[in-house]
């Protein structure tokens, strides 16, 4: 498990495979299921709640968004950077079903997600 949260991490910073004309970072999320409920927390540093789409999929959810850098001097020479900023898009599959988006809200930093199976 501790395994599987290290890689996790490291591919915060990893872009996406998918080709893209800008980069897109690849947030962390936590996915914990209860019966017909999912719960996701998707970690969005930066985000603006207004800013951040969900749209759940035929295999999962995509979670959008975009993190404006920080504005400073155009004098400044960049130091180190290590936070992630611009496109973010996290694509989540989740088992098999149809899903309705129960929760949405967004407490510091984090997008907390509660999807309910439908039952046919």
């Amino acid at each position: 498990m501790l395994e599987e949260a290290e890689r996790k991490h490291r591919q915060f910073f990893d872009l996406l495979s998918a080709p893209s004309a800008r980069p897109v970072w690849e947030p962390p999320a936590d996915i914990f299921a209860d019966g017909a409920q999912m719960y996701v927390v998707v970690a969005l540093p930066g985000a603006r709640v207004d800013d951040v789409t969900v749209h759940i999929t035929p295999t999962g959810l995509q979670v959008d968004t975009t993190v404006p850098p920080p504005a400073t001097s155009a004098l400044m020479n960049v130091v180190r950077l290590e936070i992630p900023y611009g496109r973010m898009r996290r694509r989540i599959e989740l088992p098999p079903g149809r899903y309705v988006l129960s929760e949405r809200r967004f407490e510091h930093g984090y997008l907390h997600l509660r999807l309910t199976r439908e039952i046919p």
